[in-house]
């Protein structure tokens, strides 16, 4: 993973970090050891479950200390300055976001590194993007954002795309990372302040 890459991933790790312990703090109220772990978790889970399925033993979260100290860091953070944290516009929202976004592009991108095809990486960007997330909401026994929320799986897919596509024809760069992350990035937003949805089967509404 180039110097870049590494950086975004880290940056997403953070993002997941906070954002899963303030999660524990806010719809579970767990205890010190509890954010921490559901920081983590949130944070590391989508980049093990990539690592696994293309077979890149050790995953990245074990081979590479950085990931668990930078998780760690994150959730800490949230549990020291949680009430600060809270009085800020939407946190938990905007932080999944970001981590969603850097996610989907960096997890596009090392499913490249290792050889997958287009429509794989392009999926295992989205499953790095939600898999965490979908994790940290089962454990505290919700129903996952990604069957739930405004616009959520899409924006992942489509940031991986931005990554995975250029590449393959022979013109990716770092400025398609950024530019994917920027799309999910943007795409999600939209879907949470306009309360837009992914297609639902005819006369189906919302969940309650």
């Amino acid at each position: 993973m180039s110097t870049a890459a590494l950086v975004l991933d880290l940056l997403g790790t953070f993002a997941f970090a906070l954002n899963g312990a303030l999660t524990a703090v806010r719809a579970a109220r767990l205890d010190i050891v509890g954010v921490v772990t559901l920081g983590m978790i949130t944070a590391l889970g989508g980049g093990i479950l990539r690592d696994v399925l293309l077979g890149a033993l050790p995953p990245a979260t074990f081979s590479d200390w950085r990931y668990l100290a930078v998780a760690t860091v994150g959730g800490l953070v949230a549990f020291a300055a949680s009430r600060q944290l809270e009085r800020l516009a939407m946190p938990i929202t905007v932080l999944d976001a970001l981590g969603l976004s850097l996610f989907a592009v960096t997890g596009a991108g090392r499913a490249i590194d290792l050889g997958a095809g287009v429509g794989q990486a392009i999926l295992l960007g989205g499953i790095t993007a939600v898999g965490g997330g979908t994790i940290r909401d089962v454990l505290v026994r919700r129903v996952p954002t990604v069957l739930s929320s405004e616009l959520y799986a899409i924006p992942a897919l489509l940031g991986a795309a931005v990554v995975v596509v250029p590449e393959r024809l022979g013109f990716g760069g770092f400025g398609w990372t950024l530019a994917g992350a920027a799309l999910a990035l943007t795409v999600r937003l939209v879907g949470v302040g306009f309360h837009l949805d992914a297609p639902r089967p005819p006369g189906v509404g919302p969940a309650d």
